[in-house]
């Protein structure tokens, strides 16, 4: 089994290749072998403490390093077929550094998870008490009352309420059909501008006997304002409504 040891930061020879690469601002798809090999080299005459395993591995890419060196310091053979291309020595070199860069960028965006795992955020625990324990008051109010009895109960008081509601103002299930017309109400309307100037809606919905009628006859103002024969005003919201007769040229 092999023991991987990092080495002035580097792990692994291709870690340092990275790193030249990196140094030097150069393309790893172009680089410049004659830069990089003597640069790995003083690398590796600085290590102090070698490992055999280790060096090994280091010393096989430096001797790659030297060999792609030499074919390319080698001539080219000017008798070749011109069609024909002599592959890039450096290309295998460089098909494994891609390689080994995209694992190891893997490898630091996990060990990134990694370290943020686990981090959660929890609310202190709180000591509730149960008030319920101490609490006999609805105990002690409902003692000797039966069923029956919050049923009289429940009963009175729906009458109660019942009685109270005003059912002369609630809409009807069965609407007649055009009971309440705007044409009407906007007739209605302008025969009381014609008696006063302003007014306040609260008070023309006096007149009416129902909420329908107070719905048409609130449609019937909003045509009067569409047609600029008033105009109404309202502070704010829930406001009295505010009603002003507008004055043509003609009336004036």
């Amino acid at each position: 089994m092999s023991i991987n040891i990092k080495l002035d930061n580097f792990e692994g020879p291709f870690d340092l290749l990275l790193h030249l690469i990196k140094k030097n601002k150069m393309d790893i798809y172009d680089i410049k072998i004659y830069d990089i090999t003597s640069q790995y080299l003083s690398y590796i005459k600085e290590m102090k403490e070698m490992d055999l395993e280790v060096t090994s591995e280091f010393i096989v890419i430096a001797a790659n390093l030297l060999e792609i060196k030499s074919k390319l310091l080698l001539p080219k053979n000017k008798t070749e077929d011109l069609e024909e291309k002599e592959e890039d020595p450096r290309m295998e070199l460089v098909s494994k550094l891609v390689e080994y860069k995209k694992y190891k960028l893997l490898a630091n965006f996990f060990k990134e998870r990694e370290e943020n795992t686990g981090i959660i955020f929890i609310k202190k625990p709180e000591i509730i008490e149960d008030l319920r324990k101490n609490d006999h008051s609805t105990e002690e109010l409902l003692k000797g009352v039966s069923m029956l009895d919050l049923f009289n109960l429940y009963d009175k008081l729906m009458n109660v309420y019942l009685s109270k509601i005003n059912t002369e103002n609630a809409i009807s299930t069965e609407i007649p059909i055009d009971k309440f017309r705007i044409e009407d109400k906007i007739n209605e309307l302008m025969s009381i501008f014609k008696t006063k100037d302003s007014t306040f809606f609260s008070n023309i919905k006096k007149r009416c006997n129902s909420k329908i009628e107070i719905v048409v006859t609130f449609l019937a103002l909003l045509e009067l304002v569409k047609l600029k024969n008033v105009k109404v005003l309202q502070q704010c919201n829930f406001k009295e409504i505010y009603i002003e007769r507008v004055f043509n040229s003609e009336e004036v």
